[in-house]
């Protein structure tokens, strides 16, 4: 799937979970929002995404991905 998109790198699914939560936060999406799309059935798996802000959460996108 990444090579088709032109991306040469190895891309796992949960990346792309990751980063499509990270976009919807980052864009203002409520956090109930974001769970319900995702599946979590708990909240608090969804608040992970908020903690990690800003800088942090460049660095950690940056180094994982």
């Amino acid at each position: 799937m990444s090579k088709s998109a032109g991306i040469n790198k190895t891309i796992h699914p949960h990346q792309l979970r990751h980063s499509y939560a990270t976009q919807l936060l980052n864009n203002g999406a409520p956090l109930e929002v974001i769970q319900s799309l995702i599946g979590h059935k708990k909240s608090d798996r969804t608040r992970i995404y908020a903690q990690l802000s800003g800088r942090l959460r460049q660095q950690f996108y940056r180094k994982y991905f």
